[in-house]
């Protein structure tokens, strides 16, 4: 029985970037002598079991053989005959094909390092076009490292658009590709993973909600979180709160990115223009975006403002929390307590609210 780390920890290190996980993969072992060893297992008909002090995961070597459609579509062999050489076989780009034994020395049979030299994500084998999912991990992966200066192997790139232009990406579950999409936004340049959807003819078929064009998503490299990235991104290739709400609904956005979104979306035009709104614009404003009962949501907005206006500062910065200071002033209660009800309560409201809203326009 051997154990090898393996995959982007064995990367990582070699590229001096930080480790947040580790992989191990386990040669000459069966799943009988992992549980005798104290290990679980993750499910009962899948060779991956986690340390009971770590928490770290460690597989059987296996094969694996496409069986069916989409990322699924596999079966799985593992057991004590399968080596080292062949596990690694099956991972995608050469990159992640390395191991590194218990005395540190490295197991490179594809030659990853080589293309880590020369910053070239490039497939393992020809079994790379069997996975649909590849497709977004490897458009993740050139996100991460394009600031290093990596590129994708025009071979690669080839593999890719052949699964594009099959029918294997209609597999892919919405939560598997929004996952994929998500850890791809909190990448250093995110525009990079819309790039190679689009030269992998990915991206039509994947978002269809969206026109993307990806000459104008420079703004997505800006350092911001992936929330605002994803809201910049929906107003630039959206075109309407129903597309967003569309996108949102298939992709299975959480609902933190799909109203932050929908607020850039209806907002962001009025408050970079903030100085030039009249009374009743600004109380709209506020109104449309919900923020007397949301604040908290004012951060992110601004965030994304600053962005689409290239600007470190906006007025509305510090405008606008002060109006939503002097508009949480006005208490329903007291005003019923003066005699309104029904529909002229509302109408109070309303009037105290946009003579407040004058007043702070005249301040």
């Amino acid at each position: 029985m051997q154990i090898y780390l393996v995959g982007g920890a064995v990367r990582d290190k070699l590229l001096g970037y930080p480790i947040y996980d580790r992989d191990w993969v386990v040669v000459g072992a069966s799943a009988d002598i992992m549980l005798q060893k104290g290990f679980s297992q993750v499910g009962q008909d899948f060779p991956v079991f986690i340390h009971k002090d770590t928490g770290e995961e460690y597989a059987l070597a296996r094969t694996e053989r496409k069986s069916g459609k989409g990322y699924t579509g596999f079966q799985y062999h593992a057991s004590k005959d399968v080596t080292l050489e062949e596990d690694l076989l099956r991972r995608d780009l050469t990159i992640n094909a390395m191991a590194e034994d218990s005395n540190g020395k490295i197991i490179d049979p594809f030659h990853g390092q080589q293309d880590l030299q020369q910053r070239i994500l490039r497939h393992v084998s020809p079994a790379f076009a069997e996975d649909p999912l590849r497709v977004l991990r490897v458009a993740r992966f050139a996100a991460r490292y394009a600031h290093l200066g990596f590129t994708l192997a025009p071979e690669t790139l080839t593999l890719m658009q052949q699964l594009a232009n099959s029918d294997e990406l209609s597999f892919l579950t919405p939560e598997r590709v929004w996952q994929e999409m998500q850890r791809a936004l909190g990448e250093q340049t995110p525009q990079t993973f819309i790039q190679v959807l689009e030269d992998s003819h990915a991206n039509s078929k994947l978002f269809p909600e969206l026109n993307i064009q990806p000459a104008q998503l420079t703004l997505l490299n800006a350092n911001a979180s992936a929330e605002v990235r994803c809201a910049l991104l929906l107003l630039k290739c959206a075109g309407s709160a129903e597309s967003i709400k569309a996108f949102s609904i298939r992709q299975r956005l959480p609902n933190t990115f799909r109203d932050l979104a929908l607020q850039v979306f209806r907002g962001a035009a009025d408050i970079i223009s903030y100085p030039q709104l009249s009374a009743q614009q600004k109380l709209q404003l506020i109104l449309d975006l919900d923020l007397m009962r949301r604040p908290e949501k004012l951060s992110a907005i601004f965030e994304a403002c600053r962005i689409l206006n290239a600007a470190p500062e906006l007025i509305a910065d510090q405008k606008l929390p002060e109006l939503l200071t002097q508009l949480a002033s006005i208490k329903p209660k007291k005003i019923m307590a003066e005699g309104f009800k029904g529909k002229a309560l509302g109408e109070a409201i309303r009037a105290r609210q946009l003579e407040v809203c004058r007043h702070h326009s005249d301040a």
